[in-house]
């Protein structure tokens, strides 16, 4: 019988360790070729949040009067003291809790009817429909401004014709504000779309033919099979419509130059962020209130993530 071979003490080397000449090169050439982004990231992300947090603990601003200092959490304390902190975020959910059904729902409903085998010419379709995504959203916004208007807007003018004599304000009444604001954001789901039908697209055909087999209609099929493999589809734009929305900035800037009319309605966090930083030029504060949002839009997105294993299927899981 053969004696057992001795095992020589050594050192250890870790996994990985001691690449191969191609391995390490090829190492090296990622790390140039990612080297712009890792870059971008440091100078104008990462360093940036970092300033903006060791902002919320002095008195800086545009206009230093007082001599810098460290001052703890009182601009913590002044944020949890000021009511237009929470009336804005109030306005921010309110507003969220009516657009996000309709900034996922709209795309959805779209990008089913462009995907449907009786419908002809769906490539045109998909073109006009993504074509206002490109055109600068600004200009988009001045275009309905001016179709929304009250006196000269066609919006209003088609209701005339049709028997409504009295058609609503649609910019400058409460009651309309925030279906006015929704309209206007169709002008931008051609990306959302785009993405819903990419989904659809690749949801097996096999699928839907074994439901038609067990007598499946296109309800069941809906209910069954679209609306289980498109879920990955559906949490994707859930989350990123919640962070959209939480930053929703632009259209209100631009139809009302930020004032918050009407009575209030569309005073935004974002806009309050804005007018801290650049119209009052408290920076410290309105570091503070960056803060603010970026925390409760981890919070909501992490409840998100964290009911997601509910509802969201993902074909290579069991």
């Amino acid at each position: 019988m053969t004696p057992p071979v001795p095992i020589r003490p050594g050192r250890l080397r870790r996994p990985g360790s001691g690449l191969a000449p191609l391995a390490r090169r090829e190492a090296r050439w990622g790390l140039i070729f990612i080297s712009p982004w890792i870059v971008g990231f440091l100078a104008f992300t990462l360093i940036p949040m970092i300033v903006s947090l060791v902002f919320t603990f002095t008195n800086v601003n545009l206009n230093q009067v007082e001599p810098l200092q460290f001052v703890g959490l009182k601009n913590y304390a002044n944020m949890l003291g000021d009511p237009q902190t929470w009336e804005s975020l109030a306005v921010t959910i309110r507003f969220a809790l009516f657009n996000l059904p309709i900034a996922i729902t709209l795309p959805f409903v779209i990008a089913l009817a462009l995907n449907s085998p009786l419908l002809r010419g769906a490539s045109i379709f998909r073109v006009l429909w993504f074509l206002p995504y490109v055109i600068p959203f600004v200009s988009g916004v001045f275009a309905w401004q001016g179709m929304l208007n009250l006196e000269t807007g066609w919006v209003n003018i088609v209701l005339k014709l049709i028997g409504i004599s009295n058609p609503p304000n649609w910019l400058q009444d409460t009651t309309w504000i925030y279906p006015s604001l929704a309209f206007i954001g169709i002008w931008s789901i051609g990306a959302a779309l785009i993405v819903n039908l990419a989904g659809l697209k690749g949801i097996p055909s096999e699928l839907y033919d074994a439901a038609r087999i067990d007598g499946a209609g296109w309800l069941a099929q809906l209910r069954h099979v679209t609306l289980p493999m498109m879920s990955p589809v559906i949490f994707y734009s859930l989350i990123l419509g919640v962070v959209d929305v939480l930053q929703y900035f632009l259209v209100p800037l631009v139809l009302n130059n930020g004032t918050g009319e009407p009575a209030g309605s569309t005073n935004f966090f974002n806009l309050y962020l804005y007018h801290t930083f650049f119209s009052f030029q408290k920076m410290s504060y309105g570091a503070t209130l960056a803060w603010l949002l970026f925390a409760v839009t981890l919070a909501i997105t992490l409840v998100l993530f964290g009911t997601a294993r509910r509802w969201v299927y993902y074909a290579g899981e069991r």
